[in-house]
């Protein structure tokens, strides 16, 4: 997309947001059947299953919809239990995660930090597996850290606590979800609570946790300074800005609170220094296409500074465009019928 046209769009669905409010009403239930209650237009909408395929954002020339971007980033179920080869990315931090989930391991003499557990079931034949092929012992893992409390990031902190003894730590916002995740009714562990800002340090080296809601109330984007071939780079590792559950009822339903965090949440994404973009599924950064040009040779693809903003500028839009689409038909913003609510 031209960069005039993506102003244009910014500006309409900006104002957009400047004038309407949710008040104390909730957005649509996508999770009940769908057909439920009445149609759009009237008092009771339908109950649409989540994620909708509308409205569609056109972005570098490219359609989205919430539906198309959930699909892009969950992919085949299978993918997700699929390891991506094991990789330095850059310096002392290395790739152990799956074809669609992110699982970061950074290592220090003192021990190492990992950043996202995933599922219960990649936690031995992938994550573990990954850190032994990469020749370190997954048993020095003395940190364990999440992007954000989701089963698909954090569901295998329970597990890799047992096996390790890691400190499991959270940002405070989050800690409520965390505790719901319980693979198997396992008690979710948690060791340390940390807030925006604080520094997560081992054997030299530092990340600092950065409070990034929206997508969960604590969702938590990391940055760290890595040195490599003698030159430092700064490296963040960002949470999903994805609308969830955008016309939900549920815990984490888009209300006036939600959209204001993830203002909050692209206005911090604009002043920070990136030179190596991460996420936490690789199609929001490109991990895979990336690890093949590594494999290649030249020069290291994650160094990629221009696509340090493009996915939360994406989401950016997309949320823009929901609230637009609602201004247009105040009937989205309706509760759903009592009997499909809490579905």
């Amino acid at each position: 997309m031209k960069t005039s046209t993506r102003l244009q769009l910014c500006a309409w669905v900006v104002g957009a947001i400047v004038t309407f409010g949710f008040g104390t009403n909730t957005m649509r239930g996508q999770n009940a059947t769908p057909g439920q209650g009445a149609g759009r237009g009237e008092a009771s909408p339908a109950v649409d299953r989540y994620p909708w395929d509308h409205p569609t954002v056109i972005f570098q020339g490219e359609p989205y919809t919430e539906r198309s971007i959930s699909t892009r980033n969950d992919g085949d179920r299978e993918l997700g239990r699929t390891a991506l080869p094991p990789h330095k990315i850059i310096g002392n931090l290395y790739w152990v995660g799956t074809q669609t989930l992110a699982s970061y391991l950074i290592t220090t003499p003192q021990g190492h930090i990992l950043v996202n557990s995933t599922y219960e079931e990649n936690v031995k034949p992938v994550i573990q597996k990954s850190v032994e092929q990469l020749g370190f012992k997954f048993s020095d893992i003395k940190i364990l850290i999440g992007n954000h409390a989701h089963g698909d990031h954090q569901e295998g902190d329970a597990l890799v606590k047992e096996m390790t003894g890691a400190q499991v730590m959270v940002m405070a916002e989050d800690v409520d979800l965390v505790k719901t995740i319980k693979p198997q009714g396992k008690e979710h562990p948690l060791d340390k609570i940390f807030h925006d800002g604080d520094p997560i340090a081992l054997g030299g080296t530092t990340l600092t946790a950065h409070l990034t809601p929206g997508h969960t109330h604590g969702a938590t984007t990391y940055t760290t300074t890595i040195t490599d071939g003698g030159r430092p780079y700064n490296v963040v590792l960002f949470t999903s800005f994805r609308l969830r559950s955008p016309y939900s009822t549920g815990p984490e339903v888009l209300n006036d609170a939600t959209v204001a965090e993830f203002n909050r949440s692209f206005k911090w994404v604009s002043t920070i220094k990136c030179d190596v973009p991460l996420g936490d599924h690789t199609e929001e950064f490109l991990q895979r296409e990336k690890y093949a040009k590594l494999k290649s040779g030249g020069p290291n693809p994650y160094i990629d500074p221009e696509g340090c903003r493009t996915e939360a500028h994406l989401e950016e839009a997309m949320l823009r465009a929901v609230l637009a689409e609602i201004k247009a038909n105040p009937a989205l913003a309706i509760r759903p019928p009592a009997a499909a609510r809490g579905r």
